[in-house]
């Protein structure tokens, strides 16, 4: 008879907490932004990709459509030391609508890639539409240059007090969670000074775009 109540109140908590359980797996991750920051997976908040002829254009959206990037360093690690040290950094130019063509990032000592940038400032990001609903939508591989990508090289350094406080909104609009990171990491906003840009977006290899054309751009 025991036996039978405890089944019954089992059955009667998983079909209660079943409905929860689903909206907590299909709802938006909290670390991408969620519904209206930054969250680029839907068609519905996702802005038309720019003419491919207009690689400026191009680069700037993927720019501001991008949440994270594959960011190149030279390892000071002594097992790789003097090679190349890619890892994945959460970026923001702008909140959506709003960019400023500038990656920000939200950095720590402890972070391996800011070691790397403490010795050498220069580093290469890497930034896809892959991240984005673009390419699954139109059947892209994320290799291919239909998916659209583009390479920024420059160097990384801390804003100043000047730009902090756009820095800071941009990352957390689009990055929630990082409010809660630990104080005693010693994050730091930082950005991306921009000095060469590689835009693929086509066959035939890749378009050379300045960075006085990428900032010259009026993007919405």
């Amino acid at each position: 008879m025991a036996g039978r109540a405890r089944g019954s109140v089992r059955s009667l908590l998983t079909a209660l907490l079943a409905p929860a359980l689903l909206a907590l797996l299909v709802s938006p991750a909290r670390g991408r932004g969620g519904r209206d920051h930054g969250d680029w997976h839907t068609d519905r908040l996702l802005p038309p990709l720019p003419p491919r002829d207009d690689a400026p254009r191009v680069a700037r959206f993927v720019t501001h459509v991008s949440d994270w990037g594959a960011l190149a360093t030279i390892s000071t690690l002594e097992a790789v030391r003097g090679r190349s040290f890619g890892d994945v950094i959460s970026v923001s130019d702008g909140p959506p609508g709003v960019g400023s063509g500038v990656p920000y990032m939200y950095l720590s000592p402890l972070q391996m890639t800011v070691n790397n940038l403490q010795e050498n400032p220069q580093a290469t990001l890497t930034m896809s539409l892959a991240q984005t609903v673009f390419c699954r939508k139109n059947g892209f591989d994320p290799q291919s240059p239909l998916c659209v990508h583009i390479i920024l090289a420059g160097t990384v350094t801390k804003v100043n007090e000047t730009e902090v406080d756009f820095a800071k909104n941009s990352l957390f609009i689009r990055h929630p969670e990082m409010k809660t990171w630990p104080s005693s990491h010693n994050w730091f906003f930082a950005k991306l000074n921009i000095t060469n840009i590689w835009v693929l977006d086509y066959f035939g290899g890749p378009k050379i775009v300045t960075p006085e054309e990428y900032f010259n751009v009026t993007f919405q």
